[in-house]
Parts: C-alpha cells; sequence; structure tokens
C-alpha cells in the first residue's frame, strides 16, 4: 500500500530539519570556539589545529574509501559471467545476495560513509603525530644501538607506525570485504570436495595476502627500532638478549616475510593453494622458532645464569638516558657526616634556622577562610601556595599566599541573574609571612581584607585585585560581564562596615562580545540557555567569560603541552596573574626507564592528575620547558620558553610560530616569582630514588636504593610525604635560598638515607639538584622515626592540647641542615571543636624541634631551639620585619576569647608539669601533687568558658590520658608567636 502524498513529504522535511538543527551545534560549538580564541589572540593555535586536522581527515577518508571500496568495486566487476551457478548447484549465499542485490548502491554508500566517518576521525586524532613528524628537531644525540638521532624515536618513529597502523587496516579490511563480494557473487564456494574459485577471485585475494605479508617484512624490519624500549631485560631498553637474539631475528623474519610474500604474488600465475599454504606455514613456523623460541633460550640458558655480566653494558646504557631524559644527569650527590650532637653544633654561626616556614599551606586553608573569607560565598583554594616576597627592608621571606574567590551566589539567591551576572568574580589578595604568626596563633596577613590593604599590598604596588578567572570549582562555568556603562551591576565586594555592596562594571579587554543577536544565539545553543536570547541585562557592550579555570585556558592555547595543576597566583607588575608550569612529555626516549606519571607524583598534598594533554599516562622523558601566566582580571594568556633547549618544544614552537614568547621577555618581578615546579620535582625525586646510582653493578645489587618516606604527619598509609617549599642553607653556600626540598630512607629500614633540594629561585643555580647522602654505617633518624619521637616525649603535653574536644594536627615536618647536621621543625595546631556558629579552624599553638637525640617542644621557634641547643641560643635580629597592623574598621577580628585560651593551656600545662615533677620524687610528694591538682582543676574549669573559639568545647572536663614521662622541657610560653624572620636571599 503507497503511503499518502503528505506523509510521504513529511519524512524528507523531518530529515532535513534534524540535519539543520544538529548543523547549528556543531557549528555554534565550532565557531565559539574560534571567538574564543580570538578573544584570547590565539586563532593562529586554531587554525593550525583545525586545518590539519581537516587535512588529516579528508586523506585519511579518501586513501581508506579509496582501497576498501575500489578493491569491492574490483570483486563485483570481476565477478564470474555466468553467475552463481558457474560451479553448479545451489549456494546459501544465494539468498543474501538476492536480498541485498537491488540497494547494492545504497548499502555500498551508506558503508563508506561510514568507514570515511570512523577512518577520517581517527586519523585527524594523530595530528600531533603528524605535526612533530614534519617539524622534527635534530636531539644531536644518538642511540647506543643503531647510531641514529634521538629524533627519529620520538617524532619519525611514532608517525611510521602510524602509517603501517592505517595501511594494515586498510588491507585487512579490503580482504574481507572482496571476499564476501566474491562469495556473495560466485567467486568462490565451500562445497566438496573444497574450496572452488574463480581465477579473478584467486587472483584478487592473493595480490591482498601478498601486500599484507609484505607489509609485515617491513614492520618487522621497523620492530627492530622498538628494541631500545624493550622491557624484557633487567631494565627497560634493548637488553643483551634483544641485542644478540631478537636483532638478527627481527631481521631475518623481515625476509622470510618478502619470500613469503613473493609466493603469495606466485599464486596469481599458479593456480593451486599450495604456494600460499606454504607461504603461511613458513611465516608462522618462523616466527615462532626464530621470534620466539630462539630469544627464550639465549634468555634462560645464557643471560639468567650470568645476568649481571650480560647485562651490565645495558644498564650502563640505560643509567645514562635515564638520567639525561629526566634531566637528573647534572644532580649532585655529596657525602654529609652529620652529626646529632646538638652540644657541639654551632648555632650561632648558621643563623639559616630563622627563616622557616611555620605556616603550613596544606592545613591553614580553613584558618585563611576564618579570617579572611569575609562572606559565605567567597573562600580559598585548598591547598594554599607558598611564594616569596620582600620584607620592609627588601630581604625575601617565604609568603602563604590566597585569592578570595568566589563560589556562587548564596543557596537563597541562586537564580540565573545572580549566578550569571551579578556574581561573577572575586576579590582580593591574601598574604602571611610562613614563619611568623601573631598573638593569637594566626596568620600575621601582610595583605588582607576587601579593598586590599597591608604593607605587602602597597609594596608591590597591587592596583587591580579583582579575580574573575580562578581555581574554584564551584564558581559559573561562564560570567556575562561588561556593559553600556548606565549602572553598575556586579557585585565588587561588601560595603564599608560590612553592610550593603560595592558594584562594578567589568572594563577588561578579556571576553567574547555578545551584544550582537547572532552571538547570543550562538552561546545560547552551546549552553542550552534561553536567558541568554531573552535577558535584558544584555547589552552592545556585553561580554561572555569562559574557560575561566587558568589551567584550563592554557591547555586550550597550547593543546601540545602537559599541565601541572597546580597554578599558583601571585601580584606581578600591580595584578594578580596566576603561573601555570608545562611541560614537554615523550614516552620515545631511547632507552629510558618509563613510568607512570601520576604515580610518580601522588602524595598526601597534591592532586596528582595533570592535565596531560597526550593520551598516555606513562613518560620516559619530561621538561619543564614553559612557563605560562595568565591575568586573573581578564583572563590574558601568555606563553614563556623556559627551556628555549628542548627539541620537542623546538619542534611545537615550528609547528605553531609566534605562540610562545622568548624568556627574555618576562619581566623582572615575573622572575621573582617564578619557581621550580613540584610535579617536575616529585618525578626526579622518583627517579634518582634509585639512578643516584651510576655503576652498573651496584645498581643491579640494588642495595642503596632510597624510598621517599610515607608522610608522617598524615593519617593515610603508604602515602609519600611531600615536597617543600621553604628558604635553606644548603653546606657552602652564603646564604638561604628559596627551594623545593624532600627527603630519602632506605629501601628496608626508617633511618634517614639522604636530604635533597633543588634552587627554586630564578638565576645562576636555578635547578640544580643537590643530594646530601648520610654515611651508611651511622643511624640518623628519618622523619617516621622523628615524628614517633614527638609524639612520645610529649605525650603528655600533647594530650593537654587535644583536651576538651579540640583537635591536635601536626603540620609540614620540615627537614634541612642546620649547623653541620639536620633538624626537624614541625608546627603543632590545634584545632577546636565546632560550636554553635563557629567552625573549626587550626591555629598554631607548639613547635617540635629535633636534632640529633635532643628535641625542644614551646610555643615558639626561639625556645624550642633553646631546649635543644642551650639557653645561649639566641634569634638574629629581623630588620625590617613587618609587624600585625592596627586592625580597620569593617573587618572581622580575632575573638578576644583566643587571648584567654592561650592563658588557660598554659596554666594547665604548668599544674600538669607540677603534678609530674610531685609523683616522680622518692618517695612522692602527695601534699604538693594536690595542690597541682586543685590549679589543674581550676584551669580546666577556666578552659570550658574560651572553648568556642581556640580551645575545648564547653562542659569538658577531661583530664590527660596515659602515663607520659615527666616533660625534660620548660612550661610552654604563653606567646605562641613565632616572630623569626628570614635573613636576606637571593630573589
Amino acid at each position: 500500500m503507497r503511503l499518502p502524498r503528505r506523509p510521504r513529504l513529511l519524512l524528507p522535511v523531518a530529515i532535513a530539519v534534524v540535519a539543520i538543527v544538529a548543523f547549528f551545534f556543531l557549528f555554534s560549538g565550532v565557531f565559539t570556539d574560534y571567538l574564543w580564541y580570538e578573544s584570547v589572540d590565539y586563532t593562529g593555535v586554531f587554525s593550525g589545529v583545525v586545518v590539519t586536522q581537516i587535512v588529516l581527515f579528508v586523506l585519511g577518508t579518501l586513501l581508506m574509501v579509496g582501497i576498501v571500496g575500489g578493491n569491492m568495486l574490483l570483486a563485483y566487476r570481476t565477478r564470474p559471467m555466468f553467475g552463481p551457478g558457474m560451479f553448479g548447484g545451489a549456494s546459501g549465499a544465494d539468498r543474501y545476495r538476492m536480498a541485498l542485490d537491488p540497494h547494492r548502491k545504497m548499502i555500498f554508500l551508506v558503508g563508506m560513509a561510514i568507514l570515511a566517518l570512523f577512518t577520517g576521525s581517527s586519523f585527524a586524532g594523530q595530528w600531533k603525530t603528524w605535526l612533530e613528524f614534519v617539524n622534527a628537531t635534530p636531539f644531536n644525540e644518538n642511540d647506543a644501538l643503531f647510531g641514529m638521532d634521538v629524533s627519529f624515536f620520538m617524532f619519525t618513529l611514532p608517525f611510521i607506525r602510524m602509517v603501517l597502523n592505517f595501511l594494515f587496516t586498510a588491507v585487512i579490511l579490503s580482504a574481507v570485504m572482496a571476499t564476501i563480494v566474491h562469495y556473495l557473487y560466485g567467486g568462490f564456494r565451500l562445497q566438496s570436495p573444497g574450496l572452488h574459485a574463480s581465477r579473478a577471485a584467486r587472483v584478487h585475494l592473493s595480490v591482498l595476502l601478498g601486500i599484507f605479508v609484505l607489509l609485515k617484512a617491513v614492520a618487522y624490519w621497523v620492530d627492530r627500532y622498538d628494541l631500545v624500549f624493550s622491557e624484557r631485560g633487567f631494565v627497560h631498553g634493548a637488553s643483551y638478549t634483544d641485542v644478540t637474539a631478537v636483532l638478527p631475528a627481527k631481521t631475518i623474519l623481515a625476509i622470510i616475510a618478502l619470500i613469503c610474500a613473493a609466493l603469495f604474488f606466485a599464486g596469481i600465475v599458479r593456480p593451486g593453494g599450495m604456494l600460499p599454504g606454504v607461504a603461511f606455514g613458513l611465516l608462522v613456523l618462523s616466527a615462532i622458532l626464530i621470534g620466539g623460541v630462539y630469544p627464550a633460550l639465549v634468555q634462560n640458558f645464557q643471560v639468567k645464569p650470568n645476568e649481571q655480566a650480560r647485562e651490565k653494558v645495558y644498564i650502563q646504557r640505560n643509567i645514562e638516558a635515564t638520567r639525561k631524559a629526566y634531566g637528573v644527569n647534572d644532580a649532585e650527590v655529596t657525602n654529609y657526616a652529620a652529626q646529632g650532637d646538638a652540644s657541639k653544633a654551632n648555632v650561632t654561626a648558621d643563623t639559616s634556622i630563622s627563616g622557616v616556614r611555620l605556616l603550613d599551606p596544606n592545613l591553614i586553608s580553613e584558618t585563611y577562610a576564618q579570617k579572611q573569607r569575609i562572606r559565605g560565598f567567597y573562600d580559598f583554594h585548598d591547598p594554599l601556595d607558598v611564594d616569596r616576597y620582600p620584607d620592609a627592608s627588601g630581604n625575601m621571606r617565604d609568603t602563604v599566599v590566597a585569592v578570595r574567590e568566589l563560589t556562587g551566589p548564596p543557596p537563597e539567591q541562586n537564580n540565573w541573574i545572580n549566578r550569571h551576572l551579578v556574581y561573577t568574580h572575586g576579590y582580593g589578595f591574601v598574604a602571611a609571612p610562613g614563619n611568623e604568626v601573631d598573638s593569637e596563633g594566626l596568620p600575621n596577613f601582610t595583605a588582607k581584607d576587601m579593598p586590599v590593604t597591608g604593607p605587602l599590598a602597597e609594596r608591590t604596588g597591587l592596583k587591580e585585585s579583582r579575580i574573575y578567572f580562578g581555581e574554584s570549582p564551584t564558581a559559573p562555568p561562564y560570567v556575562i560581564v561588561g556593559g553600556d556603562g548606565k549602572r553598575n551591576q556586579e557585585l565588587d565586594h561588601p560595603g564599608s562596615g560590612n553592610t550593603g555592596q560595592q558594584d562594578t562594571t567589568y572594563a577588561g579587554k578579556g571576553g567574547v562580545p555578545v551584544g550582537s543577536f547572532f552571538n547570543r544565539m550562538l552561546y545560547a545553543a552551546k549552553y542550552s540557555e534561553i536567558n541568554l536570547l531573552l535577558s535584558g541585562d544584555i547589552n552592545e557592550k556585553s561580554k561572555i567569560l569562559y574557560e575561566r579555570d587558568p589551567a584550563q585556558r592554557v591547555a586550550k592555547v597550547a593543546p601540545f603541552l602537559s599541565l601541572d595543576n597546580n597554578a599558583y597566583p601571585a601580584i606581578v607588575d600591580g595584578r594578580v596573574v596566576w603561573i601555570i608550569d608545562a611541560y614537554t612529555t615523550s614516552n620515545s626516549y631511547p632507552y629510558s626507564t618509563s613510568k607512570s606519571l601520576e604515580e610518580m607524583t601522588r602524595d598526601t598534598a597534591t592532586d596528582p592528575r595533570l592535565a596531560v594533554q597526550q593520551p598516555r599516562d606513562k613518560i620516559n622523558y619530561m621538561r619543564n620547558s614553559v612557563k605560562a601566566v595568565v591575568d586573573a582580571y581578564d583572563g590574558t594568556v601568555r606563553l614563556y620558553a623556559w627551556d628555549e633547549k628542548d627539541p620537542i618544544l623546538q619542534t611545537w614552537r615550528k609547528a605553531f610560530p609566534g605562540v610562545l614568547k622568548p624568556k627574555a621577555e618576562m619581566s623582572q618581578q615575573l622572575l621573582q616569582h617564578v619557581r621550580y615546579p613540584e610535579a617536575l620535582f616529585k618525578v626526579q625525586r622518583d627517579v634518582l630514588s634509585r639512578y643516584h646510582i651510576t655503576d652498573p653493578n651496584a645498581f643491579y645489587g640494588g642495595q642503596d636504593f632510597w624510598n621517599v618516606p610515607d608522610d608522617p604527619s598524615s593519617d593515610e598509609r603508604n602515602v609519600k610525604q611531600p615536597p617543600y617549599y621553604l628558604s635553606v642553607k644548603m653546606p657552602g653556600a652564603a646564604a638561604p635560598s628559596f627551594s623545593l626540598t624532600t627527603t630519602f630512607v632506605p629501601r628496608r629500614g626508617p633511618n634517614l638515607a639522604a636530604f635533597m633540594a633543588v634552587d627554586a629561585t630564578p638565576g645562576e643555580n636555578y635547578g640544580k639538584l643537590r643530594i646530601l647522602r648520610m654515611p651508611s654505617n651511622t643511624t640518623i633518624p628519618g622523619p617516621g622515626q622523628v615524628q614517633n619521637n614527638f609524639r612520645n616525649k610529649f605525650s603528655g603535653e600533647l594530650n593537654l592540647l587535644n583536651i576538651g574536644g579540640a583537635k591536635v594536627r601536626y603540620g609540614n615536618l620540615l627537614t634541612l641542615p642546620f649547623a653541620d647536621g639536620l633538624v626537624y621543625v614541625e608546627p603543632v595546631y590545634v584545632e577546636t571543636a565546632p560550636g554553635p556558629g563557629q567552625e573549626p579552624y587550626p591555629i598554631l599553638r607548639r613547635v617540635l624541634v629535633g636534632y640529633g637525640d635532643k628535641f625542644g617542644f614551646a610555643g615558639t621557634l626561639e625556645e624550642a631551639l633553646k631546649q635543644v641547643f642551650g639557653e645561649g641560643t639566641q634569634m638574629p635580629a629581623q630588620p625590617g620585619e613587618d609587624k600585625p597592623e592596627t586592625p580597620q574598621e569593617g573587618t572581622e577580628q580575632p575573638p578576644p576569647a583566643t587571648t584567654e585560651l592561650a592563658k588557660a593551656i598554659d596554666e594547665a600545662q604548668s599544674a600538669y608539669d607540677a603534678a609530674q615533677a610531685a609523683l616522680a620524687k622518692n618517695p612522692p610528694d602527695w601534699q604538693a601533687y594536690g595542690e597541682a591538682q586543685k590549679r589543674l582543676d581550676a584551669a580546666l574549669k577556666k578552659l570550658e568558658g574560651t572553648a568556642p573559639t581556640g580551645g575545648p568545647a564547653p562542659g569538658a572536663t577531661p583530664t590527660p590520658t596515659g602515663s607520659p614521662s615527666p616533660s625534660p622541657t620548660a612550661s610552654p610560653t604563653a606567646s605562641p608567636t613565632v616572630t623569626a624572620t628570614p635573613s636576606p636571599t637571593s630573589s
């Protein structure tokens, strides 16, 4: 029955409408991408990637469709003249042919379209491989096995593999589809007494099989070069078996494959299946015997009984290549006979301890939030960041920094207008010196409040502190900003006295104009939001800001780089900018050890996920080649070529000329805030835990391999201790330098094996890795042992801090060379139990210090050092120290009860110490013990009233638990202030 005319017309109309709508959404996605690239002045990247993808898509499509479709047409045109009946009898293929034959053109076209779509998309996805191949830059280094430039393995070999995979796929698909066509149209039949094939089908399939085997011969030859990435031996790279057995085997197999290909081609002129059968059998048998059995025999009977001697040369190659690929070949290892006798330490000759950072950026985000959040819709990124800024005398100080980012409007006001047009940005830069707190144990902020005030803000000349681009995961994905100037609509910051609000209008150059109806329609489609079309608050001057995470912006601008996820804010030339480290990585460096990037960078402090652009997690080459800068106000992205000698970076600079600026264009203020990246340092410390050994025999024994210790301050197990930024004076250095530090312990045992630091300050020694190796015949406690010693020795004092529901939290356990030994410094925070209207946050209460077998526990770093090194220990004078400011009207103040809490804790501590001293007498002085208990009870009752703001919860009157030994230290001081500032350092 035929359909009425109208329904028959509706179907193509509906299909056309669906196609138009789908095309519009596709177009809106592509064109808004172009508008975004245009807004950041990187259209060259967009056009370069898109044009390359289009060319590869078309090329891959034409080749695949031409090869597969051509073979199908050839099979159809060479079908038997007499049709399916030429071999006699009916066939099961007849009914399939009769069903498909009337629609064969449509089926063919649809099939080719699907094949073209998948092939073109896959080929276009290889645009990085293509661009690296055509823009390859020589390394001017030859591999040890073939004597070829490393660039061949990095850039050319991946391209050859890509081409071979494409051709293998095309030939296999052609053979399968040609076989189906020949079968359907009678080219051959599967019937007794065997296979019957027409000459055309036999010739056609013989040619395709011959080409396949010919490609296999090429693949065998190319496989020889892959041996430099072999994992067969003791280490990565070609091993003894690979060089003496697999390499010649691959060459022989390539020759045999050529012979077999010739036999398949001979089947064209000689009918029968004998020659193809011989070729197939020879190929399989040689692959098993020569490619599999022979190397296994060499490995088991020659290598395993003498592995150390056989593999020595190849272990040496692996050591040299791995150290070079990860940039640790110049690491300096020094034997450091760290002495542990505090009485022999010349403390006055080494003042580097004065600048040690006590504020732990992984803990005090909550404290920053409580004291500087100002409003509930602002927050700080966790963890905070460590940078360096000059004090009043111009000396650089380790500083814990953050920006006040917007999380979104309050829940009760969470509508589309507030979310995207009013609450558009964060505000303010917050900073505090890392080595001091105020009288309440809180950070001594040198940049704070809204608008930003403080000595650091004044010295840096901060002019623009609005944060339109930041890391907040809860910020809206896009905001509409700017306007015609008739009224300010965007919330800027709370008004004076915390009442009302100040509004503003965005005036930056960043963003995509959405004044036109066409652009508004595109973005309405992109975000599926009709309000973008209907809102009367959007005018001809409005702009849309999206891709607001700094790392995401850099990832779009430089899709060929891997990005560190730890962007950090800095004040540069009067503006807040985000600085992001970018890496060139590869897994194709000959002989270098390949490892998981996530595994090497995982620890307690940092999310290990990098914004890795390459579709792989394993790497064996890494360079910090680019420093990226994103303006927090207008989103401007600038990329600076940091490691300009890196051949991978040079390759990408050829592919995208003008995208990367030379390092010489970086301003002096920007250079002050550039630092050595954590992710690269973590990778390098993982490598150096084994590859500090350069002798192949010692490497094979592995007795001196190290581990990164577990984080002793974390409750999680088997999680590495993170590296720490702090100012360190290495032995022989004239002054402390801003460094990134870590420690190592032996593979078995908790003792300290080595200390490593890298100079993180741009300059002559930037990136210099220095390792202090501890003597193997002495016992120096590692971080875990030191943490246990702290807890055991001061368990009574620590239990006292835990009273009333309060929680002791340990800060970063810092290790640094000091006075010809190693000193451990750990801040101790007290986090109160939550109360009505009060969120818990950590307050610095005590400082732990360890040196050898001496330990100190006090309210200040100076007092703790005196307990370790003696009463004569003096902290150096601190010129230009920033003092806490008088609070301004309208800012949040520390609660007065915090001071009372400190006094109450100290009174309880004193009473507890007196009670323990009375018990320690022989016989015990019970009268003194009773009086001390009364004072302790009074102190605990006093704590009840101060619990909500910094101490125990109301109503709690517990007594210290356990049976600790009497404290060997002086009573903790009432003031937890750590007022030491660093000695002058080079910027």
